[in-house]
C-alpha cells in the first residue's frame, strides 16, 4: 500500500512541476493540495488494484497525476452549485 501511495504522490508532484510557472508556485496551497490529493488517490488505488506489478504501479502514478484534475473539477462544480 505504501508503494502505491508514494507513486500517487509522485504523480501529483509531476503534475505540479509540469504546470507551475515558477518554482515558488510549488509552495502555494494550490499545489500542495494537489500533491497530497495525489497521495490519497494512490492509496485509494491500492485497494482497487488487481495485482502487484508493472501495469498497476504505472496506473497508480497516472491516477495521482490525472485524478487530481478530476477531483478538483468535481469540487469546483459543487462550489458553483452551492
Amino acid at each position: 500500500m505504501a508503494w502505491f501511495t508514494v507513486l500517487g504522490l509522485l504523480g501529483g508532484l509531476a503534475y505540479c512541476v509540469i504546470w507551475a510557472e515558477k518554482w515558488a508556485d510549488l509552495r502555494s496551497f494550490k499545489y500542495s493540495r494537489r500533491i497530497i490529493l495525489g497521495a490519497i488517490i494512490g492509496l485509494l488505488y491500492s485497494f482497487l488494484h488487481s495485482d502487484y506489478g508493472y501495469p498497476d504501479f504505472v496506473m497508480s502514478f497516472v491516477a495521482g497525476y490525472m485524478g487530481t484534475d478530476f477531483i478538483m473539477g468535481l469540487i469546483d462544480r459543487l462550489k458553483k452549485k452551492g
